[in-house]
């Protein structure tokens, strides 16, 4: 659903997610865990998810996290993910601080390193993303759109940033991407059929 600003109000029916076991995990071991990345979320079971967490490690797979639905989250889960992706909501359930600024949510991802993550991306709509890690706090702002609809905004977000990394691209330019690819979600209405191709991201890249 969406509200008369055009942000996303979701509903969801779990269904065939809720039923994911880590069992039925198992059952494809041989061919789940063969890529490069892991991207997860939190409309499995949260035992499911661990698993396929823990496992991608264990095969050396890079292993990234969307938070979403938001629940708290224990310091060893929040340890399995090299990368975790939380949107403003998010970010504040898991870190305690209300994230309304980019100085709040500098503060929320450091909070989130002190806890156990490794690398904090936190999507801020309108105000772009915000990078925290060890040693290094940086400003991806965003790129200028009429926003329609947010629905799958952060799925835009999370799959490019993914697709690039595979690519080799460095973090940085991954979220760059990443945030190019979102900013074009928000202006189609929709969720799979909002999402950008490659190619309507570079060009706006090259207009940008």
């Amino acid at each position: 659903m969406v509200d008369p600003q055009g942000h996303n109000l979701i509903a969801t029916a779990p269904g065939s997610n809720r039923r994911l076991t880590v069992t039925d995990v198992q059952t494809l071991d041989a061919s789940a865990f063969v890529g490069g990345i892991l991207l997860t979320q939190l409309e499995t079971p949260l035992e499911t998810v661990e698993y396929g967490l823990q496992r991608s490690l264990e095969k050396g797979m890079t292993t990234i996290l969307n938070p979403a639905p938001g629940r708290p989250l224990s310091p060893d889960f929040l340890a399995l993910p090299h990368i975790i992706t939380p949107n403003e909501t998010e970010a504040s359930l898991l870190s305690g601080v209300a994230v309304t600024s980019l100085d709040t949510a500098r503060q929320a991802g450091e909070r989130l390193l002190a806890s156990g993550c490794r690398t904090v991306i936190i999507t801020l709509g309108v105000q772009g993303s915000l990078l925290v890690q060890r040693g290094e706090v940086r400003h991806f702002p965003a790129f200028p759109v009429t926003p329609i609809d947010t629905t799958a905004a952060g799925d835009a977000f999370n799959g490019v940033l993914a697709a690039a990394l595979l690519e080799g691209r460095g973090l940085a330019e991954a979220i760059v991407r990443a945030n190019a690819a979102g900013a074009l979600c928000v202006t189609k209405r929709g969720a799979q059929e909002a999402l950008p191709t490659r190619q309507e991201i570079e060009a706006l890249l090259a207009r940008v």
